[in-house]
């Protein structure tokens, strides 16, 4: 009788997207048990890879946009969308991504979200009313400035003077909304809980990734502060401090704040929009997989949700790995969870042979798991 197999895999930071670790272990199951139907599902938690994954899951048609980058070069940026349903997926990264500047040409002063408007104010004009948008990735650290001024918001200093660099933000003094709102409705998913400001906040927890300087936090938290505090006495509600506000360099406080989003869990979002649970539901085994299935996987991880869902609805959960690294507590913590664990470090390889050629010992492990649960081991 053929068995009903839903494969859930995560990315393989560094080595391996999550698309195409679906597809590994679609090859190596199907190779030890041909009469298994497969369903492939691969997750993303709203960083890398979103719009790809979730565009994949929903069926949605990519789109292209004339926007720009962080430095405000022109680039066309993809995004995707169902024309019936008005439903659209944004992967911000698309525009704002720092890995498509040069490394260490732009300081983050200089840079900002306007693109991310421009993808925004194209979904709306290509008929959108609703949009996902995964915000990982980011170059910035403005706050959502550069994507308010691309709605329509306008920010003035004491003069009348309109602002232009959000650094200069300091000098705040009023802002004005747009004549009219032309971009979707906007679901933020995202699993990044820091606030805008302060030590756990967008500039000192993330600034350095992207260049910023231990002496550029003051200036930069000046300016975030002044928006954050203008932006609460125009709009009435303060969202500097709502978790996730910090996310993406304040992106995710300027989606709040300017395009009225709401931020949910990355794997929330996943789960609700692919119908992940019915999907479970129906399915005799569930295979999932991340680069490392650790101790944070049992905190919460995408995988660590997807077994503790499976075994919720008493599904039986394989997870796969690069490698395993569940610390050295009693047992087997991961047995709470996982109905098998299977690493390719060390089994099938070593750690840097694994990550060159992560496919194909993926599709290796897929094989033999497949094999043992042919036989119920």
């Amino acid at each position: 009788m053929a068995r009903r197999i839903l494969i859930v895999p995560d990315k393989f930071k560094g080595s391996l997207p999550a698309l195409e670790a679906a597809g590994a272990i679609a090859r190596g199951w199907s190779a030890a048990c041909p009469g298994d139907t497969l369903t492939l599902l691969p997750m993303s938690d709203g960083g890398d890879g979103f719009g790809l994954v979730m565009a994949s899951a929903l069926g949605l048609e990519e789109r292209a946009a004339k926007t720009v980058d962080a430095a405000g070069q022109p680039r066309q940026a993809a995004w995707w969308l169902d024309a019936n349903s008005g439903r659209t997926v944004v992967e911000t990264a698309q525009s704002n991504g720092l890995a498509l500047l040069p490394s260490g040409r732009f300081h983050p002063f200089d840079l900002d979200t306007r693109g991310v408007g421009g993808l925004l104010l194209a979904a709306g004009q290509a008929g959108a009313t609703q949009c996902l948008a995964g915000i990982g990735g980011s170059a910035t650290n403005d706050g959502g400035f550069g994507l308010a001024r691309a709605l329509g918001w306008v920010f003035r200093d004491e003069h009348g003077k309109a602002i232009e660099r959000w650094i200069e933000l300091d000098s705040l003094a009023s802002i004005k909304t747009p004549t009219e709102r032309a971009w979707p409705s906007v679901t933020v998913a995202s699993d990044v809980q820091n606030p805008l400001l302060g030590i756990d906040g967008a500039t000192s927890v993330y600034g350095p990734q992207k260049g910023m300087r231990p002496r550029d936090f003051a200036k930069a938290d000046a300016s975030l502060g002044r928006l954050a505090n203008v932006a609460a006495e125009t709009l009435g509600s303060d969202f500097s401090a709502t978790p996730g506000a910090g996310a993406a360099g304040g992106l995710g406080f300027g989606l709040m704040a300017f395009a009225e989003a709401t931020i949910e869990s990355g794997f929330d979002v996943f789960a609700k929009a692919t119908g992940l649970e019915t999907k479970i539901g129906e399915a005799d085994f569930v295979v999932t997989a991340e680069g490392a299935i650790d101790e944070q996987t049992l905190m919460g991880k995408g995988t660590g949700q997807i077994a503790a869902l499976c075994r919720r609805l008493g599904k039986p959960c394989i997870g796969l790995a690069g490698q395993l690294a569940l610390g050295q507590a009693e047992g087997d913590p991961g047995e709470a969870l996982f109905w098998r664990l299977a690493a390719m470090v060390p089994d099938l390889a070593g750690k840097t042979e694994a990550m060159a050629d992560a496919a194909t010992h993926l599709e290796r492990l897929a094989k033999r798991e497949g094999e043992l649960s042919a036989f119920g081991t």
